[in-house]
């Protein structure tokens, strides 16, 4: 299996030049006197719908010959790779068929249909959400674009790294909210092509850990849809390609609890004035609750979406 390289993020970042936005890089003098180390945060909450997700679609869906692309796309998603998909395709005038579990949050499914795309819906613990989506792209001549396990959206995720090692300048660590993994496969493509050494770390939610047991075990490991407040990272196991880059370019993966990733979300709220969805707030909740050394370091984190209504903000907030 030939990875993908530096050169193909580069590419991607060349396609979404002018179209994706460039998100700020938020610091915090309070949050480095508490960690110890100087953290750079890349506020993808401030992307196109709401999340980095945009990126992988845009540079998936331009990167289709013209025929494959009149065709239309679909995909499966619990939203924020839904609503990407949904605007890239509405950008270059082609359909879209978006299978969503039933229980995405009306959010999600709202920016997705007010995008243009149709939602095809399924219950998230029973039905096979990918399996669906393949028979609907089949039926209907449409191409499949995954929300992760696809080498032109692992590069297109990877220019948010690109973005903010541009941004920041050489750093230590780089910490990546995990779902599938195609966030932190393009980023560690970046990281590890860097003059000095970077380590790359994934987070994901205690009670959905495919990726840190497939890592350990040495094999993909499907575990059952996991009870999280981190929606977008309810995935029950990598990609096959996204397993491929993450064994040899992430260096660790740690968890985080729903309550510590809620303390982050508190935390970007209160002393960034920044609004992040559970998933969106992972990584940073890795660096609050002590799961990656940040002492003397220069340390980036994603702050991946920020895809989260009134209500159940005020919910998270208030439980």
């Amino acid at each position: 299996m030939t990875l993908p390289t530096i050169d193909d993020v580069q590419a991607a970042a060349a396609r979404l030049d002018g179209v994706a936005h460039r998100t700020p890089v938020l610091t915090s003098r309070t949050l480095d006197a508490m960690l110890g180390g100087s953290v750079f945060l890349k506020a993808e909450c401030f992307q196109r719908v709401g999340a980095f997700k945009f990126r992988g679609a845009y540079n998936a869906v331009a990167s289709l010959s013209e025929p494959a692309r009149a065709g239309g796309v679909a995909t499966y998603s619990s939203g924020n790779h839904a609503q990407a998909l949904a605007l890239a395709a509405a950008l270059h005038g082609v359909p879209a068929a978006i299978v969503m579990p039933e229980d995405a949050p009306s959010i999600k499914v709202a920016a997705t249909a007010g995008y243009g795309a149709e939602i095809v819906p399924y219950d998230r613990y029973t039905g096979d959400r990918r399996a669906i989506a393949e028979s609907v792209a089949a039926e209907r001549g449409m191409t499949l674009i995954p929300p992760f396990d696809h080498w032109d959206v692992i590069a297109g995720q990877g220019t948010t790294a690109l973005e903010l090692f541009e941004q920041a300048g050489p750093l230590d660590v780089l910490a990546v909210c995990v779902g599938g993994g195609g966030l932190i496969s393009g980023c560690a493509t970046v990281a590890k092509a860097q003059d000095h050494p970077v380590r790359v770390v994934g987070v994901e939610p205690e009670a959905g850990d495919d990726v840190k047991q497939s890592l350990e075990q040495g094999r993909i490991v499907e575990i059952p849809a996991p009870h999280t407040i981190a929606d977008g990272q309810q995935t029950v196991a990598p990609g096959e390609k996204t397993f491929a880059v993450m064994a040899e370019r992430v260096d660790e993966i740690v968890t985080v609890t729903d309550p510590e990733i809620v303390d982050a979300m508190r935390f970007a709220f209160e002393r960034l004035n920044v609004v992040l969805e559970p998933s969106g707030a992972s990584a940073l909740a890795a660096l609050l609750a002590g799961r990656i050394e940040t002492a003397g370091r220069r340390v980036g984190v994603t702050l991946s979406g920020g895809n989260i209504g009134v209500r159940r903000f005020v919910e998270v907030m208030s439980a």
